[in-house]
């Protein structure tokens, strides 16, 4: 297929109107996903408009998951849609928050880079935020740069992203940039109407701040009549051929599908005089739904976390399994288990009917005894268990405790023990602020053969992505390895142990990084592949319902 030749970067800038949580990343990666298709090299951005430097900090019930980069950059769990859709990796550029636009304007206000002028919202916060929003365009290499502006039309936090964009348009010209602004229509049951007047209002709310929209894409339960658009481009001065209906669907990877079939894409490129390059080539992106659709099997597995009331704090986690169940043809159910409510006596009932048990990342001490506890169960009823971050480290402290024999052992995260299996990185001693001075990003790491790990992954080198403060402690690698629980893949420059992997059980696989960071649609992560595999074969062997 034919890349485009253009020479200069077009802007295309998503906006939300009416109601938070209407799918702005969605159909941001969806977008992006049919410009790819149609041979663009295209790139996407989140704007988000909380005084946060990063989501490093924020509880995963305020924000959802903290989706970690292989730069290292601790971003927006949007930026894991992107990279799912796209599978194109993202970086510390493609997410800006208020926090760190007004922490280098302060820095820039303190070198005295101002020449003594009063530093206001307009120009300096605008002009930063201009500045960042053409960074990924200065590398040259991008058609299209898509750019998520979080939050909704009307809140007073992104009033300065919206003037920035309204700036940007008029320095960039005529059809070099674009705005696309997501709406709802609600559905009156009462009266059986669908109802326009809030698109209506939230489109004069963003031309009272000086934007008009391009296009206008509707979330909506019920099918749009003509009647409808027509009333729609009518009232915010759109083109008819421009609004476009976003009803619900099974799954976020047939949007795309959906825009495609709403013609959102030659719709942007008609506007951005940009060349449609023939059909899209969807292929392989329609075979991935299909499987996604129509299972030819189902499998339960359970998530011991301790954010399970939303599943959003686990979000790259579901959608590794919902890839890894499509290349397996199977569904995966996954069961959500909170850890804080797991004991001993119960965990047999709470478990019951799971054909996989995966320990889910986190931090801090609250859940960490139930999470412990379903590695003991996992390990002793032999059920396929896949351990993350802390998953991993509370499989080292079940089996220190349980085989070794070390009933105090911990992680010196959790409390103060006289076997600390687990233990503060040497670099992370000293350390005292919090916000990114984690391990983080993508390391090496170095893979033994003839192992469960190394016949997922194919290779002996592998490079994935962290986040952590603690590991495991080498002066017990030993007694480990005597034991039973082998460290089978270590960072090759530090030989810090970063999977574990149990002798004489049918998959039990423990990693200190995340490889849910690294899985995508087209693209599922070899050890998610792997486990889904192996909890089918433990169902079919042991009759699970």
């Amino acid at each position: 297929m034919a890349v485009s030749n253009t020479n200069k970067t077009k802007f295309i800038f998503v906006t939300g109107g009416v109601a938070s949580s209407l799918g702005k990343g969605i159909i941001s990666a969806s977008l992006a996903r049919l410009l790819q298709a149609r041979g663009y090299k295209v790139a996407i951005q989140k704007l988000d408009p909380y005084i946060n430097v990063d989501p490093g900090t924020l509880n995963p019930y305020e924000h959802g998951e903290c989706y970690v980069t292989e730069d290292g950059a601790e971003t927006d769990l949007d930026l894991g849609h992107y990279e799912r859709f796209t599978n194109i990796p993202t970086s510390q550029a493609n997410n800006v928050t208020t926090g760190r636009i007004y922490q280098s304007v302060i820095n820039k206000e303190r070198r005295g880079e101002f020449l003594g002028k009063t530093v206001q919202v307009i120009p300096h916060i605008t002009d930063e935020i201009k500045r960042r929003i053409k960074l990924l365009s200065a590398k040259k290499i991008y058609d299209v740069i898509i750019t998520e502006i979080g939050g909704t039309v009307g809140d007073i936090e992104s009033l300065p992203y919206i003037e920035a964009v309204r700036q940007l348009r008029y320095e960039l010209g005529a059809n070099n940039s674009l705005v696309v602004h997501l709406t709802l229509i609600p559905y009156m049951a009462a009266s059986g109407e669908l109802k326009t007047k809030p698109t209506q209002h939230s489109v004069k709310q963003l031309l009272e701040n000086g934007l008009q929209p391009d296009a206008l894409v509707l979330r909506t339960e019920k099918h749009l009549t003509n009647d409808i658009r027509r009333k729609v481009a009518l009232f915010c001065n759109v083109d008819v051929n421009a609004v476009v209906e976003s009803i619900d669907v099974p799954t976020i990877y047939e949007v795309p599908l959906m825009m495609l079939n709403q013609k959102l894409d030659l719709v942007v490129l008609d506007k951005l005089r940009l060349p449609d390059n023939g059909e899209p080539d969807l292929k392989a992106w329609i075979e991935f739904v299909e499987k996604v659709k129509h299972p030819q099997k189902k499998v339960n597995i359970a998530l011991v976390g301790k954010y399970t009331e939303l599943p959003d704090a686990y979000k790259s986690i579901v959608e590794s399994f919902i890839h890894a169940g499509a290349a397996n043809h199977t569904k995966v159910k996954l069961q959500y288990v909170n850890s804080e409510k797991i004991t001993k006596e119960n965990i047999a009932a709470q478990l019951k009917g799971m054909c996989g048990i995966l320990v889910a990342p986190g931090f801090g001490h609250r859940g960490i005894e139930g999470k412990i506890e379903a590695v003991r169960y996992a390990r002793e009823q032999k059920i396929p268990f896949f351990g993350i971050c802390l998953g991993m480290q509370c499989s080292v402290i079940e089996f220190a405790r349980n085989v070794l024999g070390y009933a105090d052992a911990n992680s010196t995260e959790m409390d103060s023990t006289t076997h600390p299996v687990i233990d503060l990185m040497e670099e992370q001693k000293g350390v005292t602020e919090k916000g990114g001075t984690m391990r983080l990003g993508g390391y090496p790491c170095a893979l033994q053969k003839g192992t469960k790990v190394y016949a997922a992954y194919g290779k002996a080198e592998i490079v994935e992505r962290h986040r952590h403060r603690y590991e495991f402690n080498n002066d017990y690698l030993d007694e480990f390895v005597q034991a039973g629980l082998k460290p089978v893949g270590v960072n090759p420059d530090t030989n810090l142990v970063e999977i574990v992997e149990l002798e004489n059980h049918p998959w039990f696989i423990g990693v200190q990084y995340h490889p849910e960071y690294k899985s995508t649609a087209l693209h599922p992560h070899p050890l998610f592949v792997s486990f889904v595999k192996a909890a089918e074969k433990y169902c079919e062997s042991n009759s699970c319902k």
